[in-house]
């Protein structure tokens, strides 16, 4: 799109051809009113308060697009009236309650009314019974909804649950002379209002979606809120920290809501997390799993010397990547000073797997970030569980689907029915484990350049095809002559006589021919077939940008390194850029700042994981406790390579990281003073952790930390690959992956995530066996076995089980060689 020029109100202003006026006007900090508006979101026209006049027309700024040279009048005494008959009508029948409503103080309806001057009620409807709602983690209170739709539309364009709709309120009709009577668009938007309330898209009174609580985040009013925080605090009374979220790669921008306990007790509490939800969506991990804090620590000068000494003697550090930069900088110089061997397995897969792509892209880093992808017409996922890997990763592709008319092809093992629901332009491919090469070796021959691509490559993709013969039936049509008697009258005799004549028409048949078709085995060995390309080729139409998103399931893979090239060859031959989905929070971080080795010595310190000697943030046994995410400032690697800043919001009274540093002879007060010294090598910047800017602009611009240097590597000249194996696994499969709102140790720990632990089987799956949900059974595979409880999981589909790496007392991970999938078997106990 060009930039072009409009005026609003007399003030010339840049924007992109195309754009929303609203957008417009609040990317250049005009003022125009909108209630219902979410800005990565379909519009709805649902308040119709944003009106404006373009060019002497009366328009909606969230539906009508810039166009050059435009000229915009945000207020006239005409708009002023409607503007102030709508918020009359908002306000009509709304529970005087503000004292107690948990959105008193930020309430949208509140601020409006009183922008809008409305001091006196000309409008009145008979009320119906509005009772209100527990739908789990959210209360719903139908009257106190304004029904600007907000919550369905994010719902629907943002995540991608659809859970959400209007329905019928049942109440009676307006009175018609309010017709003439009332402004034109506040009528119109009175009688939608009056005729509706929120309710589930499923017909029940019971939510089932992910339980994100964007809904409730977006909520103008009191009318959806979060169950945990009703009634718990006035909105004035919290301080908000700015952070990251410490749970997955996304690295979302939140802040925590603090306050103090009680009166009794001043210590500060996380009372809740917010957002900047026109710009980013939360995950229910991130909304809800805000208490994992290691709490009522003291320092215990004992364990902090048998601490020292422990690092003393160990030869091996063993840690997650639930760890700041700072923290990964001070391990990675402990390693240079004592010759430590860093263990971290999920880390060093995603850093081998970077190393191997640098090799062919000639950069340190994947090219694209999920923002491109939001935006993106055509998208492809391989090797990743989207919505439990990184929901972010899936609602950049919803919203691409749903706001942007675009589409996509999702190759996993395990049926998704959430990213099968999104749109009906989502091709899903449930191919088998260990063919994840064979989907891309598909992108390579399907939109690769043939002309620039390695000729041997070339030559293995042509092996793949062959032409087959075909018998197809089609519908024809043809002229048929028929002989028909009509009666006509006889020129001479005057009388009517009885004649034959000849017509033709068209009519339809079905033959059999037979065509010469291209047998591509390639879609052959992932299961599906002929279909999926006319489908594909009707779903490219009019698609220009190309996006493929790659995650764990390729780092794990036995042949991790060739999926590594081929993945650099797909970005480097092909219109598609490449987002890597880092394995865990901060693994990015890990991956650039740390020499990771592969296996422990013979005394190890454990850092949030076991060992010899074990430091751990958990606040169960261990030898010496460390503070959470929440607990630190520091800087965390998101998925978009961007270097975010994190603040404690609770307060810390042990030891840290740092300190045991300092007893081994380093020299900082605080961790963040080495925030400027991580390494520039490899894209870092020398920047201060207090310079770190941690906010969104009014027009959706990142203003947080900073982005990482995609730095230029050495590329090798060989570009080979290696031909595909056709491995398989055999008997039951199970796959390593954890369930929506769970991603490690620390959301287990928090209170408003109650998600069950056990192994996970879809209704499919436990339909067609002799399972139960509830049943104790035994997975068995080469490497160990595990016992647990059943737990029946209509977020899946198929006959692949899930294990959970959220639970450490299941301890799956010992179930599996690398690779997230495995065979095994499974038996009732």
């Amino acid at each position: 799109m060009s930039k072009i020029t409009i005026n609003i109100d007399g003030k010339e202003v840049q924007t992109q051809e195309g754009e929303f006026l609203l957008n417009a006007a609040r990317a250049n900090d005009i003022f125009i009113p909108a209630i219902c508006y979410l800005t990565r979101c379909s519009p709805t026209l649902a308040c119709r308060i944003c009106l404006v006049e373009a060019d002497g027309k009366q328009v909606y700024a969230c539906n009508a697009k810039a166009k050059d040279g435009m000229n915009i009048t945000t207020l006239t005494e005409t708009i002023e009236k409607e503007r102030r008959a709508i918020m009359e009508v908002y306000d009509v029948n709304h529970p005087l309650q503000c004292g107690v409503c948990d959105q008193s103080g930020e309430c949208e309806l509140q601020n409006y009314t009183l922008e809008m001057g409305v001091d006196s009620q000309n409008y009145t409807v008979k009320d119906v019974d509005r009772s209100s709602h527990d739908w789990g983690h959210l209360h719903y209170d139908p009257g106190l909804c304004i029904v600007c739709e907000r919550c369905v539309t994010a719902c629907k364009d943002m995540i991608g649950d659809n859970s959400l709709k209007t329905i019928a309120r049942g109440g009676d009709p307006l009175n018609t002379d309010y017709k003439a009577q009332m402004p034109k668009d506040a009528y119109a938007m009175w009688n939608k209002l009056n005729k509706s309330v929120i309710g589930l898209t499923n017909g029940t009174d019971v939510l089932d979606c992910t339980s994100c609580g964007e809904c409730a985040a977006v909520c103008p009013v009191g009318a959806l809120v979060d169950t945990q925080f009703m009634y718990k605090s006035n909105a004035w009374e919290l301080k908000q920290v700015p952070a990251t979220c410490g749970h997955c790669s996304a690295g979302c921008q939140i802040s925590y809501d603090v306050k103090h306990k009680s009166i009794e007790n001043p210590e500060d509490k996380i009372y809740r997390v917010m957002n900047e939800w026109n710009y980013v969506s939360l995950c229910g991990a991130g909304r809800y799993g805000f208490d994992y804090q290691n709490t009522n620590v003291q320092k215990n000068e004992t364990a902090f010397a048998n601490a020292v000494e422990a690092f003393k003697k160990a030869d091996s550090i063993a840690f997650t990547s639930t760890i700041t930069n700072e923290e990964a900088y001070l391990l990675q110089k402990m390693k240079e000073k004592f010759g430590y061997k860093l263990i971290n397995n999920e880390a060093k897969s995603f850093q081998t797997f970077l190393n191997d792509y640098s090799q062919i892209s000639g950069t340190k880093l994947y090219g694209c970030d999920l923002e491109r992808v939001h935006n993106t017409n055509f998208i492809v996922s391989i090797g990743s569980a989207l919505k439990t890997d990184n929901p972010n990763a899936r609602y950049a592709l919803n919203n691409s689907l749903t706001v942007s008319k675009g589409a996509g092809i999702y190759f996993h093992p395990v049926k998704d029915p959430i990213i099968e629901g999104i749109a009906k332009s989502i091709m899903t491919v449930e191919h088998a484990p260990l063919q994840e090469e064979i989907a891309l070796y598909l992108l390579l021959d399907l939109f690769g350049d043939k002309d620039k691509l390695p000729s041997d490559i070339v030559d293995y993709l042509a092996s793949f095809h062959s032409e087959k013969t075909i018998t197809v039936e089609e519908t024809v049509k043809e002229k048929v002559i028929e002989i028909v008697k009509e009666m006509k009258v006889n020129e001479e005799t005057g009388e009517e006589e009885e004649i034959e004549v000849e017509k033709s028409k068209m009519v339809s048949k079905k033959v059999s021919k037979e065509v010469v078709v291209d047998d591509n085995k390639l879609l052959e060995i992932l299961g599906t077939d002929a279909k999926f390309m006319e489908t594909l080729e009707k779903n490219l139409k009019k698609k220009e940008t190309f996006a493929l998103m790659v995650g764990a399931d390729l780092y794990t893979h036995p042949n991790s390194r060739n999926l590594a090239r081929l993945v650099a060859l797909v970005e480097k031959y092909s219109k598609f850029e490449l987002v890597m989905i880092p394995p865990l929070t901060n693994s990015l971080g890990v991956a650039l700042i740390c020499e990771l080795d592969d296996k422990k010595g013979s005394y190890t310190i454990g850092y949030n994981t076991s060992g010899n000697f074990t430091l751990s943030a958990l606040g169960d046994e261990c030898d010496l406790d460390m503070p959470a995410i929440n607990q630190q400032e520091g800087t965390l690697t998101s998925v978009n390579k961007r270097v975010n800043p994190t603040n404690a919001a609770i307060g810390y009274g042990g030891y840290e990281l740092n300190d045991i540093a300092n007893a081994l002879g380093f020299d900082a007060q605080n961790v963040i003073d080495y925030t400027s010294n991580l390494p520039i090598t490899v894209g870092f910047k020398a920047e201060n952790f207090d310079d770190l800017p941690n906010h969104y602009e009014n027009d959706g611009t990142e203003v947080r930390g900073y982005v990482l240097e995609n730095v230029a590597v050495s590329a090798s000249d060989d570009e080979s690959v290696e031909k595909f194996r056709d491995d398989k696994l055999d008997g039951s499969i199970i796959y390593l992956a954890n369930p929506v709102r769970q991603f490690t140790e620390f959301t287990n720990k928090t209170t408003n995530l109650d998600e069950v632990s056990g192994i996970y089987m879809s209704e499919e799956f436990l339909s067609n066996s002799d399972f139960n949900e509830g049943d104790t059974v035994k997975v068995k595979t080469e490497n160990g076995e595990l016992t647990a409880n059943v737990v029946s999981d209509n977020k899946i589909a198929g006959s692949i089980v899930v294990l959970p790496t959220f639970d450490k007392k299941l301890n799956s991970e010992a179930l599996f060689s690398g690779y997230r999938f495995n065979s095994a078997s499974i038996e009732k106990v």
